[in-house]
């Protein structure tokens, strides 16, 4: 009888951080105060912020999050792991 671990399914550091070099001036979302209606990119694309929520153990505040994809429900992510966009843009 084989033996067979769930190790495969397991979420690797890089599937929960943006590739910042895609993203030339867009600065890490636990360095900006986020608001709802800000665009943030995430690992899944360009997503706005619905609710600002409590904290997370990495002391970032933790985003309710929409997909920029018509009929995406809403999900959380910290937000040391997105990228917000720059004021300027």
């Amino acid at each position: 009888m084989a033996t067979y671990s769930n190790g495969n399914r397991r979420v690797r550091d890089v599937q929960l951080h943006v590739d910042t070099d895609s993203y030339p001036g867009w600065v890490n979302g636990a360095e900006v105060a986020l608001q709802p209606g800000d665009v943030v990119v995430c690992t899944d694309g360009r997503a706005e912020v619905v609710k600002v929520l409590g904290w997370t153990s990495d002391r970032s505040r933790l985003l309710e999050l929409r997909l920029d994809v018509p009929g995406s429900k809403p999900f959380f992510a910290a937000a040391s792991n997105v990228l917000a966009e720059p004021s300027d843009a």
